[in-house]
């Protein structure tokens, strides 16, 4: 039987301010309910709406409540030991996911069918959608949203965030290709189908500058679907002269096409982008 949502939401929130109930079986019923959601995929921290995305801070309560409802255990997988609070995700065959030593991901997070993780990370609340492939010693923080089709390079760090509970995660839509080392954090959303050269930084305060017109158009938190993107420096002054800061430069788009592959492939070439 599905879970009266409303009712999960109003315990929640009331326990969010009478935390003295943290322990009660409807408190700690309610939080292993939206856990358990979390896990499956039926609930999402932020999700999809028409002209951009929306963040259940509600949901996010219910995660950062189940850290202190949980206990130290220690538990093993074959020959390794773990001490933490938090169970590991489990059943990868039944859910179509390609697990390769030693990736780990916390109970609590998403893996769609046809997910790949090489050894990598994906922390509780995150949702990695369909045949996204998370490549080595890449991370996805807490609550991050990661789209189908989606390549993490080797090294990538996807930021997480639950408090501020009006923060938004970040998004990493549909198709997208963020190369080598490159660091997404502070609720960044890049679009659909955009391309991340190798060591791309992007924070709230990033600077992201289309320089293909004739004049620049600058973003920040946002890149467009299906733009290329490098990383860049621009001048700043401070009191002790001028200085190169970090920026990232949008210097093409990606090809509209219906196969993403050669589009990619299209893109890395025509620009030279590292990844």
């Amino acid at each position: 039987m599905n879970p009266n949502w409303n009712e999960v939401r109003a315990t929640i929130e009331h326990v969010w301010e009478h935390r003295d109930e943290l322990q009660s079986p409807n408190a700690l019923n309610a939080v292993a309910q939206v856990i358990t959601a979390l896990d499956h995929g039926d609930l999402r921290v932020a999700e999809p709406v028409e002209g951009g995305w929306q963040v259940n801070e509600w949901i996010k309560k219910a995660v950062v409540l189940y850290f202190p409802q949980r206990k130290m255990e220690t538990f093993e997988a074959g020959p390794m030991e773990f001490h933490d609070k938090m169970p590991l995700k489990r059943n990868y065959a039944s859910l179509g996911v390609r697990v390769v030593p030693h990736a780990v991901a916390r109970h609590g997070a998403y893996l769609a069918p046809g997910v790949i993780m090489m050894p990598s990370y994906v922390n509780i609340g995150a949702y990695v959608g369909p045949r996204t492939m998370v490549d080595t010693w890449a991370t996805v923080g807490s609550c991050a949203q990661i789209g189908a089709d989606v390549h993490l390079s080797g090294g990538v760090g996807i930021g997480g965030v639950l408090e501020p509970l009006q923060a938004a995660p970040v998004v990493i839509e549909d198709g997208a290709f963020i190369g080598s080392r490159c660091i997404v954090v502070e609720g960044v959303r890049v679009g659909r189908e955009a391309v991340l050269g190798a060591n791309v930084v992007l924070t709230a305060s990033t600077k992201i500058i289309d320089v293909t017109g004739a004049e620049p158009v600058e973003y920040r938190g946002y890149v467009p679907e299906r733009s290329v993107v490098i990383p860049g420096s621009i001048p700043k002054e401070f009191g002790a002269g001028t200085y190169q800061v970090p920026c990232a430069l949008i210097i093409g788009q990606r090809k509209a096409s219906t196969d993403q592959k050669t589009s990619l492939n299209d893109a890395l070439r025509e620009f030279q982008v590292a990844v």
